[in-house]
């Protein structure tokens, strides 16, 4: 499990490769990813906004954003958590992800949560060290 810390804001992340989603002779690759979110804060906080960076093995690299997570925008007390699960084709083999999130605090205040780097590799994936 990958983890970030931002202002008593924790987010975790666990990504599983998907093998019945993936066709490695079409160059089709699936990860799914679940995410938690812990509120360590004192302040109830909303989450509006995703950003996600994700690069292939080739480089290639795909940005994403949008408002909230998986249709939602939930809003988390001091001590509450929300989970939720996603998915992330990719063409090659292995990649990687990371992000952030836009929270909102009652009172107006936005900041920018950071999701941690974390990576997405087939499980019988051969590498070379350098």
């Amino acid at each position: 499990m990958y983890r970030a810390l931002t202002r008593d804001i924790e987010v975790s992340v666990e990504p599983y490769y998907l093998p019945d989603q993936s066709d490695p002779e079409d160059s089709r690759y699936v990860w799914g990813y679940r995410v938690v979110i812990t509120n360590h804060s004192d302040v109830p906080v909303r989450l509006m906004h995703r950003y996600w960076h994700i690069t292939d093995q080739n480089g290639q690299v795909d940005e994403v954003s949008g408002p909230g997570v998986i249709g939602e925008q939930p809003r988390l007390v001091p001590g509450e958590t929300y989970e939720y699960s996603s998915g992330c084709p990719l063409d090659t083999p292995s990649g990687m992800m990371f992000g952030h999130y836009q929270m909102e605090t009652d009172a107006g205040e936005m900041f920018d949560v950071a999701i941690p780097a974390f990576s997405l590799d087939t499980p019988d994936l051969r590498r070379v060290l350098n």
